[in-house]
């Protein structure tokens, strides 16, 4: 039976053998002078080269040289050249295993080492104790044994030892953090979890109907979600047990039991099996708690739109009648002018003419078509039907708190709960209203001292929910609905990592630093581009009474471009999709990414995965995939996508591509590498996938999501993420720029005009990213000035005012712990944006936070006006984006491109796949067009950088997307690249 291990060879190597790269060896393996007399003093070569190598084994990686061990070449070159023989020498050392023992000997004496003792297991045991209370990645607690053992200057032990000590201690961890999790619970808390995973008559389980939640917005649904709430809060796990436990080893243990079935959990041991159930309930809780909260936000948001529906349809049936009473009034106005011009009496004019009545009759019919002060909330209030199926579950289920004392919203909840409860169908006599806003309070309150009962329901839904969008109000339980400051880095550790110089934002953190900083560069500007516009010299701009006028970009011609292209691609070998994968996979060692939930193990059935990875790529699906796939299963490639494929593997993963695409040289070509755009595209949905999507009219009336994807100069996208269709896209911006793996460094990021807001300009400018959109309304934004306008007057016209430096000097702490906090990863920009901007009246922060992006903004402007260059790699770095968005509409070929996952956590999925499968084109096609461009100049063909810049590594002609999928016989080239197609290349020459 073969040992269990805990390392993958490739971690192994990394950990206990010594450097590959170049750079490394010579660093770590350059003898200094002592080093060489102690090697002098061997006589023969063999002994002198062995002695060496010996002396920077033991140095780095801190073991002893194994007898019949390979050294690499590069070590033995090295060497060879520093004391003065040949690397072959080697092949002669250690003869004798006396002479390697001795030398051994002799070198850690002198470096003042010592063997690994038994002494030493007791102290290893204790620090992988520690180390593996939070993780349970075996190369986390081997590394850090090592790092200990040459630290205290001991000789590593045999890989093994290290080994079975890091599985002893992550074995105690496991069962450690299994006991703490479980202490204390009841026999009836016990029982009540045992239940959940026992079979009913239809071979069911409890769990499998608390996980498997509806998700399409609706009152059955909601209901059937707060069911399974009931049921998990009735077994009673506080969420605060997870806190017994190390955060990081708690995760491991809430993921591992999110993935687990019913009947694996049966067959574990009791301590663990009762841990993960545990865990399960307490995720299941928050989980469900913000699915229903999610579920009602949908349903009031649907509710609004289908009443702008109703209405359109009922103001458009209503058109003729319209025209009818307009024909009416002009009727009557000209008898009115008549009888004035005639001196009659027009009240008998009306009353013999047109009738009384049917004038009565035509002002009400007036009145019902003109009723657009209300924004339609009378046919919001017609839809209470729908609120009413929902709002008493909804109410009654959570807990709602607030930082406000005695808030009246909170008070009108209440009211509604105890009439829901006792199955009134009148208000109090008094209700709280303070809290309706001016647009509803007409509604609620169509006359003094009355109140519309069902558009006071209403009210209260909808104010609670922005309330709950905002984070002014939030829920019990809740992790997507807290309180905006939980979110935050608490107080003292902001004001410490202040006092340290930590907080790694981009400007000072005092503000009369910063203020003069940037008053100073916008004069500067602002005197710079007044001059060169007054002199006419701003190049295809003109600022003229006012009126800004910027011409169109124009393109050179790409005739040669175009015919490179051609030539370059003609030459490229064809691949199938899946040989593809398979050699990027090899080159950039992306699969190795995809480490499995529990262990961190990188996946052993290769093929599964990949088959996992294309499913998701092409919107085939497992199953689909398995059809598709010879020698694979559905089995297979299910469990692989549960313990493999998750949010956080396919970002590790697309890193790693990444990465190898950056470091290619012909990447060069294209861009400094330092420069981005993001952009979202929409797919459709349908079938289970239409119910959780969302309609927005700039794509039509059929629902979808959209990918939201950041790609570099260089063409690579490097972060995905799916928002709702009708979501804005300003609040993405920087999730990308800050949450990607990626070693890439991005200075300056550019966007359409749906991203070109103020906050996003200000928070760009705190956290260090140059913000440069694409504004198509330019010329109606307006400049914002930091003193007096007197020396600009061309530009003054285009200036609205002063920029309110009081909101910024007043809330200056708290937008630098707002920006702190989102660099420190505690919060995602998206999701402070977004509460930030649901507040029912401006936040505080959000008002510095503007008035920082209005400064941004129009220094931004500015370069815009006087730097056609700024304009040329705006315009080219978001046409890169979009051509990207081509392949993947190609790659994303099955169901016509639509989305049909019934969950959120498929359609990422979805998303994430296709991004690393567009990665992994664009860098083969970067390194077989770097062959052929490289062929192309060894014929003699003179090819310039300048033009080769115009062919973007996105063709997909060569690609074979479509047919069987072949895994298990891949079709690997003879040598490591394929032969290019010359005989093509010489036809078209």
């Amino acid at each position: 039976m073969p040992t269990k291990t805990i390392l993958s060879p490739a971690q192994r190597t990394a950990i206990f053998d010594p450097p590959a790269d170049r750079a490394t060896i010579e660093r770590l393996y350059t003898l200094g002078p002592d080093d060489l007399a102690q090697v002098a003093r061997r006589r023969r070569g063999a002994n002198r080269i062995g002695y060496a190598v010996q002396l920077c084994y033991l140095r780095h990686p801190g073991r002893g040289l194994l007898m019949g061990e390979a050294v690499p070449d590069a070590i033995l070159k090295l060497l060879a050249e520093q004391i003065g023989c040949a690397a072959d020498d080697f092949t002669g050392y250690a003869m004798r295993s006396t002479t390697l023992r001795e030398h051994r000997a002799e070198i850690e004496a002198l470096l003042g080492l010592r063997a690994f003792a038994r002494v030493d297991v007791r102290a290893m045991l204790a620090l992988g104790s520690e180390i593996a209370a939070s993780t349970d990645r075996g190369e986390t607690i081997v590394a850090g044994m090592v790092d200990r053992l040459r630290a205290d200057r001991i000789v590593l032990p045999a890989p093994s030892t290290l080994e079975r000590l890091a599985l002893i201690v992550r074995t105690r961890a496991r069962k450690a953090a299994h006991a703490n999790l479980i202490r204390d619970c009841s026999a009836e808390q016990e029982a009540a979890l045992e239940h959940l995973i026992a079979t009913d008559d239809h071979g069911r389980t409890r769990l499998g109907w608390i996980r498997e939640w509806p998700e399409a917005p609706s009152a059955a649904n909601l209901k059937g979600i707060i069911e399974r709430l009931d049921a998990v809060r009735g077994i009673g796990i506080a969420a605060d047990r997870a806190r017994r436990i190390h955060a990081a080893r708690y995760a491991v243990i809430a993921r591992t039991a999110g993935i687990v079935t019913a009947q694996h959990l049966r067959r574990l041991e009791r301590l663990r099996r009762l841990a993960m159930l545990i865990a399960s309930m307490i995720e299941m809780e928050a989980g469900l708690t913000d699915a229903a909260l999610v579920m009602v936000e949908k349903m009031v948001g649907a509710l609004f739109r289908r009443a702008d529906r109703n209405r359109s349809d009922r103001l458009l049936g209503q058109a003729r009648m319209l025209k009818d009473t307009a024909r009416f009034h002009a009727r009557l106005g000209r008898l009115l002018v008549d009888a004035r011009a005639s001196g009659r009496d027009a009240f008998r004019t009306i009353d013999a003419k047109v009738g009384w009545e049917q004038l009565e009759r035509s002002i009400r019919f007036a009145e019902d078509l003109t009723r657009s002060a209300d924004d339609g909330l009378e046919e919001v209030v017609e839809r209470y039907t729908a609120v009413r199926r929902f709002a008493p579950t909804f109410l009654a289920a959570f807990t709602f708190r607030t930082a406000r004392s005695g808030d009246p919203l909170l008070g009108a909840i209440e009211v509604l709960r105890t009439m829901y409860r006792d199955g009134r169908s009148a208000l109090p006599k008094r209700v709280p209203t303070s809290f309706i806003k001016p647009r509803w309070r007409k509604v609620v309150q169509p006359a003094e001292g009355t109140i519309d009962r069902r558009a006071y329901e209403i009210a209260v839904i909808v104010h609670l929910r922005e309330r709950l969008g905002s984070g002014s109000i939030w829920v019990d339980g809740s992790r997507a609905y807290r309180t905006l400051d939980d979110y935050q880095l608490p107080v003292p550790t902001f004001e410490a990592m202040r006092a340290t110089g930590d907080l790694r934002l981009a400007v000072p953190t005092d503000f009369p630093e910063w203020y003069e900083e940037r008053r100073t560069l916008l004069v500067r500007r602002m005197t710079e581009v007044e001059r060169a516009a007054a002199a006419g010299e701003l190049v295809d701009v003109t600022i003229e009474r006012g009126q800004l006028l910027i011409s169109p970009i124009r393109r050179s011609p790409s005739d040669d471009a175009d015919a490179l292209k051609a030539r370059l691609y003609a030459m490229l070998p064809r691949v199938r999709i899946t040989d593809l994968l398979v050699e990027v996979a090899a080159w950039s060692g992306f699969a190795d990414r995809f480490v499995h939930a529990r262990s961190g193990a990188s996946a052993s059935d290769q093929s599964a995965l990949m088959g996992a990875i294309l499913a998701d790529a092409t919107n085939l699906g497992l199953g689909r995939m398995a059809e598709s796939s010879r020698g694979l299963t559905l089995p297979r490639l299910r469990w692989t996508a549960e313990w493999h494929v998750r949010d956080e593997t396919y970002l590790s993963a697309l890193a790693a591509i990444v990465d190898c695409h950056t470091a290619h040289p012909l990447a060069a070509v294209w861009g400094p590498g330092d420069t981005s755009s993001s952009d979202g595209q929409f797919f459709r949905a349908g079938g289970q996938g239409e119910a959780r999507a969302d309609r927005n009219a700039r794509y039509g009336t059929e629902p979808g999501v959209l990918f939201y994807t950041h790609v570099t100069d260089r063409f690579t996208p490097f972060h995905t993420k799916v928002i709702a269709a009708n979501a804005g896209e300003a609040a993405h911006v920087l999730d990308g720029l800050l949450d990607h793996e990626s070693e890439l460094v991005i200075r300056e990021h550019a966007t359409d005009t749906a991203g070109a807001v103020d906050h996003v300009f200000g928070l760009c400018h705190l956290l260090g990213f140059r913000f440069a959109p694409r504004i198509r309304d330019l010329n109606e934004r307006r400049l914002y000035g930091l003193s007096p306008l007197d020396p600009w007057p061309t530009l003054r016209p285009l200036v609205a005012g002063p920029v309110n430096l009081r909101a910024i000097e007043e809330n200056w702490d708290e937008t630098l712990r707002l920006a702190a906090s989102i660099r420190a990863g505690t919060v995602s920009a998206s999701v402070m944006l977004r509460k930030l901007a649901g507040f029912p009246r401006q936040n505080p922060v959000a008002r510095a936070l503007r008035e920082i992006g209005r400064i941004e903004r129009t220094l931004f402007m500015l370069d815009w006006f006087d730097d056609p260059d700024q304009r040329r790699r705006t315009g080219s770095i978001l046409n890169k984006g979009e051509a990207r968005n081509a392949l993947a509409r190609a790659i994303f070929f099955n169901r016509l491109g639509e989305l049909r996952d019934r969950t959120f956590e498929n359609q990422r999925h979805r998303a994430s796949g296709l991004t690393l499968a567009t990665a992994a084109v664009t860098l083969w096609n970067t390194v077989y067009l770097d062959r052929a461009f490289r062929h192309l100049r060894g014929s003699g063909v003179d090819v310039s950088d300048e033009l080769l810049a115009h062919v973007a590594p996105l063709g997909w002609e060569h690609v074979g997307l479509t047919g069987d999928y072949l895994w298990g016989e891949i079709d690997k080239p003879r040598e490591r690249f394929r032969p290019l197609r010359l005989h093509q290349q010489g036809r078209d020459a």
